[in-house]
């Protein structure tokens, strides 16, 4: 009879783990992957010489919520929040530093346009700051971009000129594809406005 008890009673320990583990298996389920987006690179169009300037784009600095794959979302002045279901397809900081150089070499205005570790005899290093990039919602959608630059003389270490670049575009929608489309308008204008700015400058 003891030995009886002890199975009854390990079978209803059984059937107890079982009612408690098999609602823990949906808290265990894998996360729906996230939406990944990237930024285009404007075409460059207005008319210009060319300079024979070799241009280093350096990967910007940001504070710590725009240096990363979190795409920010401003509900409210002084208030961070991040896009729901969606990433950048790699820091922020990178996308930008590539998006950059493209949009330099498409422009063909200089003599030559590289990253770091390219091999190229720099004139000039472009040094950037990401201050905004992000989707402020309260009264009406709008994509809000704000990079700092600077353009230093790679030869003898002096800052030739610095500048400020804001855009903004409204989102068409509330989805996640309008609000990467409106940032993604708003990075072009800004990075368009960078590359004149420079063959204007040197």
């Amino acid at each position: 009879m003891r030995g009886h008890r002890v199975t009854r009673a390990a079978l209803i320990v059984a059937i107890t783990a079982t009612a408690l583990v098999a609602p823990g298996c949906a808290l265990l389920r894998a996360p729906q992957p996230l939406d990944t987006y990237e930024l285009s690179a404007p075409d460059v169009t207005n008319p210009g010489g060319r300079s024979r300037a070799q241009i280093l784009i350096a990967e910007p600095t940001a504070l710590k919520a725009l240096d990363g794959q979190n795409i920010v979302v401003k509900p409210s002045p002084g208030t961070i929040q991040f896009l729901k279901g969606a990433q950048w397809a790699d820091r922020l900081p990178k996308i930008v530093q590539a998006r950059l150089a493209e949009t330099f070499q498409k422009s063909g205005k200089f003599g030559g346009v590289g990253k770091p570790g390219e091999g190229l005899a720099i004139d000039y290093q472009v040094i950037a700051e990401i201050r905004a990039f992000d989707v402020r919602v309260s009264g009406g959608s709008r994509a809000n971009v704000e990079i700092f630059v600077k353009l230093l003389n790679d030869r003898n270490g002096v800052v030739r000129a610095s500048r400020t670049f804001e855009a903004s575009s409204p989102a068409g929608g509330p989805a996640n594809d309008d609000f990467i489309a409106a940032l993604d308008r708003a990075f072009g204008e800004a990075a368009g406005d960078i590359v004149d700015w420079t063959e204007s400058t040197i």
